[in-house]
Parts: structure tokens; sequence; C-alpha cells
């Protein structure tokens, strides 16, 4: 067989598969019933979704087996991809540490077979997300008077040119980039955030900004960084920008767990639904409890070790 066989033969298994791509696309949408054609959890008409590839599977096309099929399926999958946002679509609503760590909460109570109906998932979510949102640093509960702002940080809408940054000119946009946003605002200067954190130093001041704006964390790509130490001197992650913390993922995973702990052991005679609140609520704050005293062994080792009284008075007899 010549080259030119070759290449037709080639062309011919890739519009095959262009051709079977489309169609099962096409009856995936079909299906789509009350859940715009995915199950809770897929894709839907992302090049990532598991299903389509399982379809093509049923149709004889394999990457393996019909590497061209299989990329001239993929091929119309780009296509219908590009023009709905479908892989987008979940990149925009999953670029947050929070939106993550409640997917992966979804898919374990999902795992676990716990109750489907959206008003009850919907209240096992608030019961371990609270708590554990409130322990992510993107705001503080305890400062309600300046719009929830974490100690160190400034407001978004601080008066242009004032020297302190912590009172905002617009209280309600604040409110609104805080927690529909998740933005914490930028550092303060030193001696501004110090007055928040006693215990701040200038060195963990100039480490946390290099760590901010010039570490390019994993793979060197800007995306998922950590330190060990922030302005309050204890452990954070980021993920494109946003922090993480040890005692969020800590309410998540204890909050997750508390909820099934909750459904599996409540008797005949209670609601498992009920049940499955209070554990998930319950478990998340025992998660975040865990997770602060995780953060002060860390800050406790971080911590310079001073010399005592007695021991400069020996320097000084000496």
């Amino acid at each position: 067989m010549n080259l030119i066989s070759q290449l037709k033969d080639l062309g011919e298994a890739g519009k095959r598969g262009y051709q079977v791509g489309s169609r099962v696309q096409a009856n995936m949408r079909g299906m789509s019933g009350t859940q715009g054609g995915r199950a809770p959890g897929q894709y839907g008409q992302s090049v990532l979704s598991p299903e389509f590839k399982k379809k093509l599977k049923l149709e004889g096309i394999t990457a393996r087996e019909t590497p061209m099929q299989f990329l001239g399926a993929y091929t119309s999958r780009v296509i219908v991809d590009a023009a709905n946002d479908g892989t987008r679509t979940y990149w925009w609503r999953y670029n947050h540490p929070l939106a993550i760590a409640q997917r992966v909460s979804d898919l374990v109570l999902d795992k676990a077979g716990m109750p489907q109906s959206p008003v009850t998932r919907s209240l096992i979510g608030l019961g371990v997300g609270l708590p554990a949102i409130a322990a992510t640093g993107t705001y503080d509960i305890t400062n309600p008077e300046q719009q929830f702002r974490p100690k160190g940080y400034s407001q978004a809408y601080a008066e242009e040119g004032s020297e302190d940054r912590r009172e905002s000119t617009q209280p309600a946009q604040e409110l609104f980039e805080r927690f529909f946003l998740g933005r914490t605002g930028r550092p303060l200067k030193y001696e501004t955030a110090k007055q928040d954190i006693p215990d701040l130093t200038p060195e963990r001041y100039a480490n946390y900004l290099n760590f901010l704006y010039n570490d390019k964390g994993f793979l060197n790509l800007g995306i998922v960084k950590g330190t060990t130490e922030n302005l309050q001197g204890v452990p954070e992650a980021r993920l494109l920008g946003f922090p993480a913390s040890i005692p969020m993922a800590g309410g998540f995973a204890a909050g997750t767990a508390g909820a099934i702990i909750g459904a599996k052991t409540a008797p005949r005679t209670v609601k498992i639904a009920g049940r499955s609140i209070v554990g998930g609520a319950i478990g998340s704050a025992i998660g975040v409890a865990m997770g602060h005293a995780i953060n002060e062994t860390i800050a406790s080792a971080n911590r310079q070790k001073l010399p005592k009284l007695s021991e400069y008075q020996q320097q000084d007899n000496i």
C-alpha cells in the first residue's frame, strides 16, 4: 500500500469518527430530560465528559484500537465544547477552593447514598459548609463593623489616598466582593497590619508579600502555591490567588464524614435528613477546631525562640 492510499484511509477513518461523534452528541442532547444532557456530576458538552467516551466505545471507537476515528470523534466534541462553553463553564464554576471543596463533599455524599432531595441536600451542604467557609481566611466573622475584613488586609474601597485603609467607602460593594467573589483585599502596610496582628514581624511580613506577589508555586505556573506562614503566622495555600486553610479543609472533611455517620446511625424512628444535617454541622465544627489546633502547633514551631531574661544577664556578666 503506497503512502497516498494510507493517508486516504486515515482521512476516511477520521471522517467516520467525526460523523459518529456528531451522532453520539446529538443523541446525548436528545436524552437531556431535566438534567441538560448529563447526570449530576458529569461534564455536559465538555471534552472531559466520561459519558461521551463510554458511548464512543459502544460504537467500537477507542483511542487504542481506532486512534484516527477516536481523534475524529473528539474533533467534533471540541467544536461543540467551544461553541457551548462546555469546559469553560466548569472552569468558571470550580476556580475557587470553596467551590472545589463543596463539589468534592457532594461527590462523597453521593457515593455514600445520601438523600438526593434538593432541599435536604442543600441543608446538609449548609451544615457542612458554613463552619468550614468561615475558616477560609477570606473574611473575619468577628469583624462585622468593617464588613468582615480579615486581619492584616485592606478594604478594596478605602478612601482614596487614606493612610489607614481599613475603613470602606462602599460597604455594600465590599460585602459583595468578599462573600460572592472571595476577594480578601491587599495586605495593609506593615505598621497598620501590625495594629491588627500584634505579633507580626517585619520578616514574616516581607516573606508573605514575596510569597503573595513573586512566588509562582507548583511547576512555576502560579496556579497552586503554599506557605507555612501567612500574615497571622499560620499555613496558607493559594489556588488561582484565592486562599485556602487547614481549618477549612478540616471542616469540609470532618463535616462530610459527620453527615454520613449521622445518616448511617440514625434510628428508624428518626428522620435521616435531620441527623445528617446535625452530624454535618457538628463534624464541620470539630474539623475546623482541629485545623486551628494544627495551625497553632505549626505557628508555635515557626516562632523564634528568644533568650530568657536570665540568659541576657549571664551574657552581660561575661
